[in-house]
């Protein structure tokens, strides 16, 4: 983590450099390891720029964005060889490359994407708006962005009144509540109270909550959204119906489950195009559930 906020403010001044001269049409070549900050340069205009893109594990909505471009490895295996290759005069990263954020820094510049701690409709604005200065691309970013809040005014508005809903992820069939900006933020659902029962767990600098069926009957959601982190990676999904199955035992069978797509909410997030995509997917899976149920 140190290393990566060094590498921050190291290369700011050199991002800098880029974004003062920059002029609509110009800007840096570039490999993202973000999802999200490459569906952002696309909605910019800037596919052109973008050298390459790792596909493992990609989400389906940037399939068309790789097409015959290079495989740049993985989010937490970049390829280097590729990388020297192809020569980028940005690389854009995240906390997933830490370990390999030295080795990116000698082949060029690099800059950390991730989202600011704080608001996160602040903390994306800024985001879209310092990959906009690269290229000159301000004014299409502003109007991205009002687009984008619109829409989200509109998607809110279409929520079932006073709905409560739940995010978990799976991993290796066990559960732990996950925080959601885009859902407790943007959409302004509160989720339940967390039981006395379940207790945190600290490793490093994050803390999880792990949950079983019983403690997401206790806290009585109506609808639980499922990011399946072993799906996301790879790895054996949850099975549909395990979890409805195990509510059913602990006497809530009447809870709703739905299943949000692994790789755009793992994999995924804080760009123009995820956020809207998230957005509508979890407004889509609420509605239709309240009718269901109604």
């Amino acid at each position: 983590m140190k290393l990566l906020n060094c590498l921050k403010a190291a290369t700011l001044v050199a991002v800098a450099g880029l974004a003062a001269c920059a002029t609509p049409g110009s800007g840096p070549t570039v490999v993202s390891y973000d999802h999200g900050a490459l569906d952002t340069l696309v909605a910019l205009g800037q596919r052109q720029r973008v050298l390459a893109v790792p596909k493992a594990g990609l989400p389906d909505y940037l399939a068309e964005v790789a097409a015959g471009l290079p495989d740049a490895g993985t989010l937490k295996v970049p390829d280097l060889a590729v990388l020297r290759t192809l020569a980028p005069d940005l690389i854009l990263i995240t906390g997933r490359q830490g370990e390999s954020a030295e080795a990116l820094a000698r082949i060029a510049r690099v800059r950390e994407v991730g989202l600011a701690d704080g608001d996160f409709r602040e903390a994306l604005a800024t985001k879209v708006m310092g990959l906009a200065a690269l290229y000159g691309a301000e004014a299409r970013a502003r109007d991205q962005l009002d687009d984008l809040w619109r829409h989200v005014a509109r998607q809110r508005e279409a929520l079932p009144a006073g709905i409560r809903a739940l995010v978990i992820t799976h991993n290796g069939g066990r559960y732990s509540l996950r925080r959601e900006p885009v859902v407790s933020e943007l959409l302004g659902l509160v989720p339940p109270a967390i039981p006395d029962a379940v207790e945190p767990v600290r490793r490093g600098t994050r803390v999880f909550y792990p949950v079983t069926a019983e403690d997401l009957a206790a806290m009585a959601p109506e609808v639980v959204l499922v990011v399946d982190r072993s799906a996301a990676i790879g790895q054996a999904p949850l099975p549909r119906g395990e979890l409805e199955r195990a509510l059913a035992a602990a006497g809530a069978g009447d809870i709703r489950v739905g299943y949000l797509d692994p790789r755009l909410w793992y994999l995924s997030g804080a760009g123009l195009v995820s956020v809207k995509r998230q957005v509508d997917e979890v407004v889509g899976i609420l509605v239709t559930s309240s009718r269901n149920r109604g």
